[in-house]
């Protein structure tokens, strides 16, 4: 798209890629590198990180929902050049929504650094790095109309995720974080949501790229699949007998989310006792 050409980032691929093969490597050396290594504590970090991405996330949302009213934006179909300068607008956001991917690999180093290897699995590594590769596509070849609405969808999550996150770091808040359980089913939500919007496109076309949209659907369809595999796991499995006597007080599922749910969704645990 000739509205993007020369924007930080876009006019080549290599700096995704090596970007998201910076962060893969970063993954497989921090884990041997912390091997026998103290894990960091890194809680100021923590907070001012998670703030800033919740800062930056209630940005986005802000901007998106203003400059899809200014540009009259219908939500069933919206093509890419109809809306003028408001198109352009909502691009401006959406390449901040692309940045802020690259910025959420700070989700995995933090895990790296303070030994939480058991959350760095298939989903979170999986949905990191191809978000941050995929929204470079989006952002070059469809960066406004249609594309608007999973960014929309996923910052106002962000802004109840990351705060919650940051405010898990903090111990005497912990014990007013009762909503988490919410989050999850939010996620859940988001995901299909998206998918309804995107396929509503392809029932009543308006020009903008049926490849893009079917794409779009296949990708967040697996997202559906990972996070109910994980929603069963954590909610819907009645432990057996054995399993009841034999857990400690201390598992996997912590007031009402599994290990993997943490992984996946730009986070990071909260744990009882910070390291």
């Amino acid at each position: 798209d000739a509205r993007v050409r020369g924007w930080f980032l876009l006019d080549s691929y290599l700096p995704t890629f090596f970007l998201t093969g910076a962060y893969l490597l970063c993954i497989w050396l921090g884990n041997k590198f912390m091997r026998n290594r103290p894990p960091f504590s890194l809680r100021a970090h923590l907070i001012v990180y998670n703030l800033g991405i919740t800062l930056l996330s209630f940005y986005m949302l802000i901007e998106l929902i203003l400059a899809t009213w200014e540009g009259g934006y219908n939500l069933q179909c919206q093509n890419l050049h109809s809306a003028g300068e408001a198109d352009i607008r909502v691009a401006k956001v959406l390449w901040w929504y692309y940045f802020s991917k690259v910025i959420e690999f700070m989700d995995t180093i933090f895990f790296v650094l303070r030994k939480k290897t058991s959350q760095i699995t298939f989903l979170h590594v999986y949905h990191h790095a191809t978000m941050f590769n995929i929204w470079w596509c989006v952002l070059n070849w469809i960066p406004c109309g249609q594309s608007f609405f999973g960014p929309t969808l996923n910052s106002f999550i962000h802004v109840l995720m990351y705060s919650y996150y940051g405010l898990s770091v903090i111990p005497s808040m912990r014990k007013y974080l009762w909503w988490k359980k919410y989050l999850t089913q939010a996620q859940l939500i988001q995901f299909l949501l998206t998918i309804v919007h995107t396929l509503s496109a392809a029932v009543k076309p308006c020009g903008f790229p049926f490849g893009c949209l079917m794409f779009q659907s296949s990708y967040m369809a697996t997202l559906v699949i990972l996070f109910i595999n994980f929603y069963i796991k954590t909610y819907r499995k009645a432990p057996s007998r054995t399993a009841i006597k034999e857990t400690p007080v201390t598992t996997e599922v912590k007031n009402g989310f599994h290990k993997d749910y943490f992984a996946a969704a730009n986070g990071f645990q909260n744990n009882k006792k910070a390291q």
